[in-house]
């Protein structure tokens, strides 16, 4: 529990709650508004902890995102209170032929990870790619998102990356 909200408590007002509705306004009105955007904060970390990006695997070779520097938990920005995550990848040369893929990747990731009300921003970091822009612009345009995962072939190579690898 936060401590400035222990501290808030005084001891008046907890003799003041004489019946379990006395009790529950105040846990609707008092509490619960304070320890929502907690939990909201512990839920995300714990879910891109839990379903960690940095894992996806590179489509052309045999190690994870993390392993080959593309991306790194310092390049992952989250916003509770506004719902919105923003994640910034490297790719490995400047003509990257999969950066799209790697992109959408990281998009379907947080899809399935999150919570739908959320706003996702998937960025190729400045400088690193020679069609920056265009690849940025195709990874947060929701209708070429879509049609992108309407493509068997495609999906199934965004699948492959996701699958989880015990090695």
């Amino acid at each position: 529990m936060e401590p400035d909200l222990v501290a808030s408590v005084q001891e008046s007002d907890i003799t003041l709650l004489k019946s379990s509705e006395d009790i529950m306004e105040v846990a609707i009105s008092v509490v619960l508004p304070r320890l929502l955007p907690l939990q909201i904060e512990i839920m995300v970390s714990g879910l891109i902890n839990a379903n960690p990006i940095v894992d996806i695997k590179d489509p052309e070779h045999p190690y994870s995102l993390e392993e080959l520097k593309v991306i790194s938990e310092d390049a992952i920005e989250v916003d509770n209170e506004r719902s919105y995550v923003r994640v910034t990848f490297t790719p490995t040369v400047e003509h990257c032929s999969m950066a799209t893929v790697i992109g959408l990747c990281l998009r379907v990731k947080l899809m399935r990870s999150l919570p739908s009300h959320y706003k996702m921003d998937i960025r190729v970091a400045p400088g690193t790619h020679a069609t920056e822009a265009a690849v940025n612009k195709q990874l947060n345009d929701k209708e070429r998102v879509a049609a992108a995962l309407e493509n068997p072939n495609l999906l199934d190579m965004v699948d492959e990356c996701l699958a989880p690898s015990y090695a």
